[in-house]
């Protein structure tokens, strides 16, 4: 069984975001079903650099905190559709909010960036 090194630290509504949200590919998945895209093969097409197992377990941890749903139809093979909750829904003008603000510091944000890992941005 899986032990956790940090202890939970959940004093502040940040904390709780952050333990909700920490994975790369949650905000994708999210914002993803509220376009639309249901399928899981449908998902991994949408973010191809995620393994469908990281994608399969961020999922069922979004369904654990009652931000998606998952139907799955009794037909062979099994089909599965992830929709978001009610209160999945309420996240869907905060991560419009973080993408906007990315949009308005894109350069800045992309430069800091590469920056960060040694790339130059005229490469």
């Amino acid at each position: 069984m899986y032990e956790r090194k940090i202890p939970l630290n959940l004093n502040c509504g940040l904390d709780l975001v952050g333990e909700v949200l920490y994975g790369k590919w949650k905000i994708r998945l999210l914002w993803f079903i509220n376009e639309g895209i249901q399928r899981p093969s449908d998902l991994q097409r949408k973010i191809p650099d995620a393994s469908r197992r990281v994608l399969n377990v961020q999922l069922k941890e979004l369904e654990e905190h009652e931000l998606v749903t998952k139907k799955i139809y009794p037909v062979v093979p099994p089909k599965v559709e992830y929709s978001l909750t009610d209160f999945g829904k309420t996240l869907i003008p905060v991560i419009l909010a973080l993408g906007d603000w990315g949009d308005q510091h894109e350069e800045r944000l992309r430069s800091l960036i590469l920056k960060s890992e040694g790339i130059s941005s005229a490469e």
